[in-house]
């Protein structure tokens, strides 16, 4: 491969994800030799053919069956992501999946199984790590030792239900995101993003679901979907509390307030990623506290380097942008946190 780009195919075209992936893939000098879709008619389908009308719009199976693809993306339908992953492995293609990258540990296992028999990697984009600057900084000083060992995280990921720029132009939600079976609920799906920065964060290798919960409160007319959720984790080197939630009111200047707050035993970082609500103008602000006093960090300029580690390990058959082990241990913790959780509100 090394006389020729990495050629990767889009499959699956149903979240706005795709835009960030496909754009990070093409920044690295990848090939995107076809697009798939499963439903002509959906906003992100219509947006990436306008905004890529020279690729040619294939059938899956026309994927599978070309040697010279590398690397499947897909941004599916969420309970649609696993199986197609299972497929493109089978095929002898590297998966690089939105999140959360399946639904049930039965679609979990079928993809280990799958990576196991092909020697092909299965990577999941948490987007909320591998695409916001101030969490790789965050990554940086954490390993330096800074703050001393990390020892509890704080994820909150709140979400704008009816964010335009995670609906391409404006669309409505999708049905499949009122339905659980098919969106695979709000801590299987956002709460991953908190999983991955948790077990990063502390090193932990694997945790347990120590508690968690979702609840419909404000959604009565959409019984089969979450608005809020929240679960305890629990390992040998840490604790981590996660909330995530669709209620962002419409006076935020973006989507949500994502933040995370590292405990360490010789001091704290907080990372406010998407917006300072306290006034400082752009994204991606870190705030670290140790004996020395408070220090504040922009980060939009830090380098990111998931992309570049896909393409890499495309070409040198390794797993560098994220251990193969973890990327499986978030969705295990995720899909359980979700089929456990006790239920409130409107679908209790």
């Amino acid at each position: 491969m090394s006389d020729r780009p990495v050629r990767f195919a889009a499959v699956g075209l149903d979240h706005a994800h795709i835009f960030g992936q496909v754009k990070g893939l093409l920044g690295q000098g990848c090939e995107l030799v076809a697009t798939c879709t499963y439903d002509d008619d959906a906003a992100i389908a219509k947006t990436v053919r306008a905004l890529h009308p020279e690729v040619p719009v294939w059938t899956e199976q026309q994927v599978l069956d070309d040697p010279t693809i590398d690397l499947v993306v897909t941004a599916a339908v969420p309970a649609d992501r696993g199986p197609i992953a299972v497929r493109a492995l089978q095929a002898g293609k590297n998966v690089m999946t939105d999140k959360p990258g399946c639904t049930t540990l039965e679609q979990l296992d079928q993809i280990k199984q799958a990576v196991a028999e092909s020697g092909k990697f299965w990577s999941v984009t948490f987007s909320e790590r591998f695409e916001v600057p101030v969490v790789t900084r965050a990554g940086e000083l954490v390993r330096e030792g800074r703050i001393g060992q990390v020892v509890q995280t704080i994820g909150l990921g709140p979400h704008r239900e009816g964010d335009r720029a995670h609906l391409s132009g404006g669309a409505g939600r999708p049905e499949w995101f009122y339905d659980e079976e098919r969106f695979g609920g709000i801590l299987c799906d956002i709460a991953s993003h908190q999983i991955d920065q948790f077990l990063w964060f502390t090193g932990s290798e694997t945790a347990e679901v120590f508690s968690s919960q979702v609840a419909n409160y404000a959604h009565p007319d959409s019984p089969r979907m979450s608005d809020f959720g929240d679960m305890i984790l629990v390992s040998d080197k840490a604790t981590g509390y996660i909330r995530v939630d669709w209620f962002t009111p419409q006076g935020l200047p973006t989507w949500g307030d994502g933040r995370l707050i590292l405990l360490g035993t010789k001091g704290y970082i907080e990372m406010r990623k998407y917006v300072d609500v306290a006034g400082r103008d752009g994204t991606d602000h870190l705030i670290v506290v140790d004996d020395e006093g408070v220090h504040y960090e922009s980060c939009e300029q830090v380098a990111l380097d998931y992309f570049p580690n896909v393409v890499a390990d495309v070409r040198n058959g390794t797993c560098t942008a994220a251990p193969q082990e973890h990327t499986f241990e978030v969705m295990r913790l995720a899909i359980t946190a979700q089929q456990t959780a006790a239920r409130r509100g409107h679908n209790a």
